[in-house]
């Protein structure tokens, strides 16, 4: 039998706070983490993709999880992002986030190389025995480049410690079949904004969201208003909502989120390269939508 967890609600995947010199802004990623908890999020995901993770060294993600352990204490789950070139550098990090004390592992298959189906189940298959912390798997083909298909979740039904798959295909089809295939077998969170409502209409019970971390509130308001079957309120949170959603699948995803973050006072812009700001046309732009969405922000 898989192990029982208690995944359920809004997760932020929460950025990570750098200084002018590139370095990490601790005391900024935790007064971030500070502010959504205050808002309700029902857990936390650190060092995902918004997080930055591939531009983190090892040394440097464990102080973030360390540091935001101090913050959360055991009030919601931690959850600690893994996306790494090799198997063996995903089972080391996994490792090393156990012993800082997350409770869980997001896994994304490995970066870079576009594996098959054999090598995509064995690298979740190897992670997972690397660690006995429960594991969420990610998939997002568009960004990623491999499909974590039915089939192979079903190779994988049998590792214990697999408990939970962050779907962001895109294709809200894809929800329908795990359940039907796997009934409560796994845990399924929503993972991409912008396909959010449709998904917990769906039955996920879970969503690791980017653009909750400009509004913490309203995105609860939403949560909240499908959660007690008012769909109407919820749908109408949704398409105020849904022009800022569409930054969660585009490939600067992190600097909208930061840009979008930073306008609603949390934290900064700054990232690492390769990324950069945005700059010129495509920030004035993105600035108008969040602007606009603030001004016709729902009570």
């Amino acid at each position: 039998m898989p192990q029982k967890v208690n995944w359920q609600g809004v997760f932020p995947a929460v950025p990570t706070q750098f200084h002018d010199d590139f370095s990490l802004n601790i005391e900024g990623t935790q007064k971030h983490v500070e502010a959504l908890l205050s808002e309700g999020v029902h857990g936390l995901v650190m060092l995902g993709t918004i997080g930055e993770n591939c531009s983190l060294s090892l040394e440097e993600k464990i102080q973030i999880l360390h540091a935001t352990k101090e913050v959360c204490q055991d009030s919601v789950p931690l959850i600690n992002g893994i996306s790494e070139f090799t198997t063996s550098n995903a089972c080391e990090t996994a490792i090393a986030a156990e012993k800082a004390g997350v409770d869980g592992i997001m896994v994304m298959p490995a970066m870079v190389y576009n594996s098959d189906r054999r090598e995509t189940v064995n690298h979740f298959r190897t992670v997972a025995g690397a660690t006995e912390l429960p594991m969420m798997c990610y998939n997002n083909p568009p960004a990623y480049k491999v499909d974590i298909t039915p089939e192979m979740f079903e190779d994988l039904a049998d590792v214990e410690n697999i408990v939970c798959i962050k779907e962001a295909a895109g294709d809200t089809r894809r929800i329908t079949d795990l359940f039907n295939k796997f009934g409560d077998r796994y845990i399924i969170f929503s993972g991409l904004d912008d396909v959010a409502l449709e998904s917990i209409l769906l039955g996920c019970t879970g969503w690791i969201s980017g653009l909750v971390d400009a509004f913490p509130r309203e995105n609860r308001l939403m949560w909240d208003a499908a959660m007690s079957g008012d769909w109407t309120r919820a749908l109408e949170i949704y398409r105020w909502y849904m022009p800022m959603l569409h930054f969660d699948s585009v490939p600067k995803l992190v600097q909208y989120v930061k840009l979008a973050s930073s306008e609603m006072g949390y934290g900064t812009e700054t990232v690492r390269a390769p990324r950069l700001p945005l700059v010129g046309k495509e920030r004035e732009d993105a600035l108008a939508i969040i602007k606009q969405s603030v001004a016709t922000r729902p009570s």
